[in-house]
């Protein structure tokens, strides 16, 4: 990404260009539309690097994390993991190379098959992939409970005998089965009890040091993404608006809609005081975005040209990338 943030020096994943669409309409009489879920996203993951992306609900955050690992396939751009555009494989070429590349489901209650013992579950992707059969699967199976956190007696229980927490961790327990590089955690600890969150969390950055694991971390919650990623990239309406190492993002914010969410953010410190920046009007339809700065309907800074020119993300010092005619980055 040329005109992105610092891009990681050995990236396991590069993202050029990902488009995705949904036709909508279009019956007998019906016309013909189409949601731009995802539109024209760049972005680079490094080896062990967890970046954060965040947005509010229907930016497009979770249907990028599924067109970058072709659950859904993409309308256009490319794909790059470790080198090789995924985009171009057959089917059975792709379900080889999906062993590396896991996901995490947002919602732990229906992500698991609940006709199926955790064992099963768990073990499902060693049998596919042909990694482990019989008692060294079992063993394995077990082994990987563990270390999320679970005892071996839930190798033979059923997904609804237990916890919303569990049943997370049996969710991650089933993406590392396979020996993944990258995982894409699609919004992990918004279905939890805050006081759960933060223990999934650390489990995810113990895995992600044990394991040299990269991660594709989506959330709508900044204080969460703060803890766990190195970069963060805030996405409005199908688009990356600002790009930035954390301590930037959370120092340095300069896109209005990165500030507005920003101070949304309880303040944990008592007796401390933060402005609410309240975004006017709702956010704008995928299917007929607006001209120029798609944030340029709710921004209280916008000025004509904003609403003229889409403006390009633009890197500038220290990594700092931003889509804003009247904020750019520092230079």
């Amino acid at each position: 990404m040329s005109n992105g943030a610092d891009e990681p020096n050995d990236p396991i994943l590069e993202v050029r260009g990902l488009v995705k669409d949904y036709a909508i309409g279009g019956g007998l009489f019906g016309k013909k539309e189409h949601v731009h879920a995802v539109r024209g996203v760049d972005l680079d993951v490094g080896r062990g690097e967890t970046l954060g992306v965040v947005g509010e609900s229907g930016c497009g955050k979770s249907t990028l994390g599924r067109s970058i690992l072709r659950l859904t396939e993409p309308t256009a751009g490319t794909v790059r993991f470790e080198g090789v555009d995924i985009s171009k494989l057959s089917a059975a070429e792709m379900r080889r190379t999906r062993r590396f590349m896991q996901i995490i489901f947002q919602d732990p209650y229906s992500s698991l098959n609940p006709r199926m013992r955790v064992g099963a579950i768990v073990g499902e992707g060693l049998a596919i992939h042909g990694i482990a059969r019989g008692a060294e699967r079992r063993r394995r199976v077990v082994e990987l409970l563990a270390r999320v956190g679970l005892h071996a007696d839930a190798y033979d229980r059923y997904p609804h005998e237990f916890s919303g927490g569990q049943r997370q961790r049996i969710g991650i327990a089933r993406a590392l089965a396979v020996e993944p590089r990258f995982i894409v955690a699609d919004e992990p600890v918004s279905a939890l009890d805050v006081s759960i969150q933060a223990q999934i969390v650390n489990l995810l950055q113990d895995l992600q040091q044990q394991m040299s694991l990269a991660y594709l971390f989506i959330a709508h919650d900044l204080r969460v993404v703060e803890h766990i990623s190195q970069r963060v990239a805030i996405m409005y309406l199908g688009k990356i608006v600002e790009l930035a190492p954390s301590e930037e993002i959370y120092a340095s914010p300069r896109h209005p809609y990165t500030r507005a969410l920003l101070s949304a953010v309880p303040e944990p410190r008592v007796g401390a005081k933060k402005q609410r920046i309240v975004l006017g009007g709702d956010v704008p339809s995928a299917v007929n975005p607006p001209s120029g700065c798609a944030f340029h309907p709710r921004c209280p800074h916008a000025i004509e040209v904003c609403r003229r020119d889409e403006p390009e993300l633009v890197r500038g010092a220290r990594g700092h990338a931003v889509a804003c005619h009247v904020f750019p980055p520092e230079a």
